[in-house]
């Protein structure tokens, strides 16, 4: 879509959400927003706003009232991505979409001033921060591996934002290894390889996440091969993450393993109790969330109770905050303790995606195997969303990853289910839903 289109659509947008707002919030945080971007594949308009009180206003006092307004002209459905026009590395008349994949898709919260450093990361945020001052000179190919939920993806979109900013003239590439498995499956469709050749070939810096998710897709991985080599002997940037390093990822060959070890492998390791508490700490500080004794109490229990994985420990301080929101009540410890019950004990006994799976199987009365299987039944389809929404709510795992573990499903079915799963607790929280899950956290606590 060309930018001229674009801004008439949201100038549609905008006509439909002043007759249905307060002339004051239209007027504040509306009118001033531009629309920079469409990703028509995955269903997200971003916006730039001038000031970070608009935007915060936006994501969290009107996020969904535009939605709302977005869905009712268009049809269908769109999720809104806010960034700061300060954040742009060209004018907002010049962002256009391209046909394969989004590169604004960089999250304006992950940023090196965002990023907390502890012993289990500060190497690996030292060669990003060389990378992201001297690309294609420091650390050429750049390999990030550690467990799920630990800050690689941080990193990752943190030296991009920061090669867009002091390096304007170079051209940043993000996508997931997802994305450019599906571009290139749509470009051998409609027979445009030569043009997703030319775009991967001709970039300054090219980010790759999740490079384990390749394994075993042949075409992928020659494709990938061929795209390195072109890159690396241009002299570009190459940056990969993983959660291996590169010797134990198999299913790829020899060849491409090799080359991911030509620069820099860094790891990143599970974060300490000081650091998760400092993260937990930052992330209450940028959610403008007053940190009382009784606060800091409740953060050092969840940084006690949860030892690895960072975007369990957000989900859990962002869980407590909504509680404490709804109920007009302070956070405390003993909110925290209560709150994240099932969480803490789901951690000591440290349920694993195995167990949800057998426990939920069991409780339905269907096969292990239909969890993986292709059938799309509703005595199956929605034991597997209840499965899928307890794997992403008690172990943490991405979405890619829990969809690998169901039979390899995409992540946005992952996402379906788990949204599924969550929007019908929460239009019925006393439902007999609410009650199986309740009763499946128990059994799984009990087994």
């Amino acid at each position: 879509m060309r930018q001229k289109e674009l801004e008439k659509l949201w100038s549609s947008i905008q006509a439909h959400l002043e007759g249905s707002m307060i002339s004051a919030a239209y007027q504040a945080w509306v009118l001033p927003v531009k629309a920079i971007n469409i990703d028509l594949e995955n269903k997200k308009l971003f916006l730039s706003a001038e000031t970070d009180w608009v935007k915060s206003s936006l994501e969290k006092r009107y996020r969904q009232t535009v939605e709302k307004g977005i869905e009712e002209v268009l049809g269908e459905p769109y999720r809104i991505v806010v960034m700061l026009e300060e954040e742009l590395d060209a004018p907002v008349e010049q962002t256009t979409y391209t046909p394969y994949t989004d590169e604004l898709n960089l999250n304006p919260k992950y940023i090196f001033s965002t990023f907390v450093v502890g012993k289990n990361n500060e190497f690996a945020h030292a060669v990003s921060l060389a990378v992201a001052n001297n690309p294609s000179t420091a650390h050429n190919p750049l390999f990030l591996y550690g467990d799920a939920g630990l800050g690689k993806t941080h990193l990752m979109h943190a030296i991009g934002h920061s090669i867009r900013k002091n390096f304007p003239e170079k051209k940043v590439l993000y996508v997931s290894s997802e994305m450019f498995t599906n571009e290139l499956i749509r470009a051998i469709r409609e027979n445009r390889q030569m043009e997703f050749k030319n775009k991967y070939r001709s970039i300054d810096v090219f980010m790759l996440d999740d490079i384990q998710f390749i394994e075993g897709k042949d075409s992928t991985k020659e494709e990938l091969f061929y795209t390195f080599n072109d890159l690396h002997m241009a002299n570009k940037q190459i940056i990969f993450t993983s959660d291996k390093p590169p010797h134990q990822l198999k299913g790829l060959e020899d060849r491409l393993i090799s080359r991911f070890a030509w620069g820099m492998v860094a790891k990143i390791e599970e974060p300490d109790y000081e650091t998760r508490v400092a993260i937990l700490t930052k992330k209450a500080e940028m959610e403008d969330i007053y940190l009382s004794d009784a606060a800091l109490e409740a953060i050092s229990t969840i940084a006690q109770n949860i030892p690895s994985n960072i975007r369990e420990l957000e989900g859990a301080l962002n869980r407590i905050v909504a509680y404490a929101n709804l109920t007009n009540q302070r956070i405390t410890k003993e909110m925290a303790q209560q709150v994240l019950q099932d969480v803490f004990i789901a951690k000591q006994k440290d349920v694993t995606p195995e167990d949800i799976k057998r426990i939920v199987a069991k409780h339905f009365n269907v096969k292990l195997a239909d969890f993986d299987s292709s059938k799309r039944s509703r005595n199956i389809a929605y034991p597997r969303q209840i499965a899928m929404y307890l794997c992403r709510e008690i172990t943490g795992l991405s979405l890619p990853k829990i969809g690998e573990l169901f039979g390899g499903r995409d992540h946005t079915t992952v996402l379906h289910g788990c949204e599924k799963i969550a929007k019908d607790l929460e239009n019925d929280p006393t439902s007999e839903l609410h009650q199986t899950i309740e009763a499946l956290k128990e059994e799984m606590q009990n087994a």
